[in-house]
């Protein structure tokens, strides 16, 4: 999402935009459509039966680096993951690659443990999407990345408020609390569904696919523990991109327990469609949602947070979180980047080659 939503603000500012990305199986495209504007390269990773985590991501480093050793030349390489980060140091050298660290994980597959060490270190420089992340980074590593919180959309979740999208949902489910981002350890899925067992009359809607890593251990116990309660969580899988605003706005709380974030787009996108918010008590959310949101730490403190956001509507925090989603636009922040881009350029880079009068040329 921050990729894309990054690609086409740039583009709107005039600048050409390159995104290269891997596409697992038989992708051929994103979840959403892309701004012809920007320029898309995928490149195909075949599925391998019975292949391990460990192997798939050297294989998708080799592939996209030899894909990525083709490329016309760019003025600016940005980075926006590990594999990507790696790919790049290794088809261009990491001293002219700039990489967004968006949060920080520990992991147990030495080959995914050595591709996050490689990706916070080696490239030429870093950018964060919260300062708490870049406190983490610079206590860790020793670096000090530039800044820079994500944007949102808000004027389409606002919209989606107003404009009757959720009352399907509500029809189908009731009043419900959301989660959205799929099952897996940084989602903390586990404590919400512990949450929700005492809260029996109010349906979870969890929505959202997998990730690129293997979580069907913790999947597979979060499921068999959902089973067991009164009112099993409804688990909607990928939601179509035009669908999720209305999903969003008709919920009566959007809940977040993840553990690791960076930023938390899908929060701020709850918060621009004026729907409550509760999310774990980390530094992180503390520093982007502020008053906007109720915090918990544990499922009973989740269960309590979230039983009176259903129970007692706070116009006074509805009304802070739809300002604070509001100022967060993606344009601000691709004029923020580019700012990182041109002075991280006159750090690293050699002479340009671009045209006068022509932007330069940038691959995500």
């Amino acid at each position: 999402m921050h990729t894309l939503a990054l690609a086409e603000a740039l583009a709107r500012a005039g600048h050409d935009v390159t995104v290269w990305s891997l596409a697992r199986g038989g992708d051929t495209t994103f979840f959403r459509p892309v701004d012809p504007a920007v320029t898309l390269r995928l490149v195909t990773v075949p599925d391998v039966d019975g292949e391990s985590v460990g192997a798939r991501i050297v294989r998708s480093i080799r592939r996209l680096a030899d894909a990525l050793g083709t490329a016309a030349p760019a003025d600016v390489r940005h980075a926006q993951d590990c594999l990507s980060a790696n790919a790049e140091g290794a088809a261009h050298g990491y001293r002219t690659l700039l990489r967004t660290v968006h949060h920080l994980d520990e992991f147990t597959t030495p080959e995914l443990a050595a591709c996050h060490e490689r990706a916070v270190v080696e490239p030429g420089g870093l950018v964060c999407v919260s300062a708490a992340v870049a406190d983490e980074v610079r206590t860790g590593w020793g670096r000090s990345p530039d800044v820079i919180p994500n944007g949102v959309d808000a004027a389409r979740f606002a919209a989606a408020a107003t404009d009757g999208s959720g009352a399907r949902w509500r029809e189908r489910f009731g009043r419900y609390v959301l989660a959205v981002g799929g099952i897996e350890p940084r989602k903390g899925t586990h404590d919400l569904v512990e949450a929700m067992a005492l809260l029996p009359d109010v349906p979870l809607v969890v929505a959202g696919g997998d990730s690129l890593f293997d979580h069907r251990a913790y999947r597979d116990a979060v499921l068999a523990r959902a089973a067991e309660l009164p009112r099993p969580p409804q688990v909607l899988g990928p939601v179509d991109d035009r669908e999720l605003p209305g999903l969003m706005a008709g919920a009566s709380a959007f809940a977040f327990p993840s553990t690791k974030e960076g930023f938390g787009l899908a929060a701020m996108e709850a918060l621009a469609a004026g729907i409550p918010l509760v999310t774990r008590d980390l530094p992180v959310l503390r520093e982007v949602f502020g008053r906007a949101a109720r915090f918990a730490t544990t499922p009973a403190g989740f269960a309590a947070a979230l039983s009176e956001a259903l129970a007692s509507p706070d116009p006074a925090r509805a009304a802070a979180g739809r300002e604070l989603a509001s100022s967060h636009s993606w344009d601000t922040a691709a004029a923020r980047q580019v700012r990182t881009y041109e002075r991280f350029e006159r750090t690293t880079a050699p002479p340009r080659t671009t045209s006068p009068g022509r932007r330069g040329r940038s691959g995500c």
